[in-house]
């Protein structure tokens, strides 16, 4: 098995899920004890964050690059940015290394293509929603991207932030969560794309009449596979 390299701490909450679903999903695969062949870059948020916010994504990529970097040094073979938001940085980490970067937008996109649809809409920070290199990311791939209103794609962040990001799950945000989700479906969206990695710790396929598309299991998925060569 190939080593993967994640690049993660934004936030530690979701790498946590990272960790353990490649672990998991490598027991799924080769069964008994066997686990994930990783290493782990977790940055600070708080300085990622204060980046994204004062617009310096020159510096974030940097810092990003620079993890990549360690990485590879450390023995990955095959990295992953372990956030939506931050693959607006992509292509600044991708040069920075030898090892392939596996784009999360791209497992996603293919997952939604897998399933026959063409048209969903977008959950995630308000940078992943209102930005165009996600979005366009997604339409490269022929899907149609909706996304919330203005108050809907405000309080879907402000949950990200101020909750997710904190370990903090509250029924009153799933149930607000719900009610975005089904404004998106009243438009035409016939899959939901969970575009930042916290809030599948918000919402489950339960919570939604169409299809959703949770990013962090379909990127750590995507990473085993191609870990194993299959």
């Amino acid at each position: 098995m190939k080593v993967i390299g994640l690049i993660g701490g934004m936030s530690w909450e979701s790498s946590a899920e990272y960790y353990r679903l490649l672990n998991e999903l490598t027991r799924e695969r080769l069964g008994g004890l066997h686990s994930a062949r990783c290493v782990l870059w977790s940055v600070d948020f708080a300085e990622i964050e204060r980046l994204q916010a004062a617009g310096d994504w020159d510096r974030a990529g940097a810092v990003l690059a620079d993890a990549a970097r360690a990485l590879q040094a450390a023995g990955a073979e095959l990295l992953l940015i372990c956030t939506n938001t931050m693959h607006k940085v992509a292509d600044q980490v991708a040069a920075a290394v030898d090892v392939p970067l596996l784009h999360l937008a791209d497992t996603t996109a293919l997952a939604v293509r897998s399933a026959g649809l063409t048209r969903v809409g977008l959950l995630g920070t308000a940078f992943t929603m209102e930005q165009s290199f996600y979005r366009d990311r997604l339409a490269s791939h022929g899907l149609d991207v909706l996304t919330p209103d203005t108050p809907g794609r405000a309080l879907v962040h402000r949950v990200i932030y101020q909750e997710l990001c904190l370990g903090v799950i509250r029924e009153e945000s799933r149930a607000a969560y719900r009610s975005v989700i089904a404004d998106l479906v009243a438009r035409g969206a016939e899959g939901i794309v969970l575009g930042c990695t916290e809030i599948e710790l918000l919402i489950s396929p339960a919570d939604s009449p169409v299809p959703v598309f949770a990013t962090t299991r379909l990127h750590a998925e995507a990473a085993v596979a191609a870990a194993l060569g299959v």
